[in-house]
């Protein structure tokens, strides 16, 4: 609902209606509108950081790999709430924009672990992760508009986009080692190509696969 009226055009009133429930139930848990619209984008953050950051078992490669994979099927399936999580809420929210930046504070850092086995990392690795992932959400919310859109003539699918931004991130690891030796690129993985015309050749430009 949020999604398809504005803020302010939206009373608890209709929330309620929609969600079959007494209007004094919302206000008890919630208290306002506000803090029922801070509840609904920090569950989104919780669920697209979990589905991002699953399979902790995996090698780096292939958690680095799913986790850009898990990233695109909450944006693809939930794609008001990434807009909201990304753009910062209605109005540029200072709250949300808190909840946007420590979801991108835990995808920088997952990406990270994948990569390097930890967190942390120094500053000049640090920021080019966090450019590569602006590139990220902005493919993103490109790639979204055109499916609502159906405009989707030469468009990947996800797992096309999947590759790309796979691609994109290996390239950004390797400058990253020339920048910081303590941080080496790590080994590739070797994939398998997808369907013709969906980006499934997923092997990096240059080196070996």
């Amino acid at each position: 609902m949020f999604a398809d009226t504005s803020y302010d055009a939206l009373s608890m009133d209709d929330i309620a209606k929609q969600a079959g429930v007494a209007k004094g139930l919302i206000y008890y848990y919630f208290k306002s509108k506000r803090g029922y619209y801070l509840a609904i984008v920090e569950d989104s953050v919780a669920e697209l950081v979990a589905r991002a950051g699953a399979d902790t078992e995996l090698t780096g490669a292939e958690r680095a790999r799913r986790t850009i994979d898990g990233y695109l099927h909450y944006a693809e399936h939930h794609q008001a709430a990434y807009r909201t999580i990304v753009t910062g809420g209605v109005g540029s929210d200072a709250e949300v924009l808190a909840i946007r930046d420590a979801v991108r504070e835990e995808l920088v850092a997952t990406i990270a672990e994948g990569a390097y086995g930890r967190r942390a990392v120094p500053p000049v690795a640090r920021l080019a992760l966090v450019g590569w992932l602006s590139g990220v959400e902005g493919t993103t919310l490109e790639w979204i508009g055109a499916l609502a859109a159906q405009d989707v003539v030469g468009l990947p699918g996800r797992a096309g986009l999947a590759a790309l931004l796979v691609r994109q991130l290996r390239a950004t690891l390797t400058v990253i080692e020339e920048f910081v030796p303590e941080c080496p690129a790590p080994p590739v993985l070797e994939e398998t190509s997808g369907a013709a015309g969906d980006l499934g050749d997923q092997r990096p430009v240059t080196g070996s696969p």
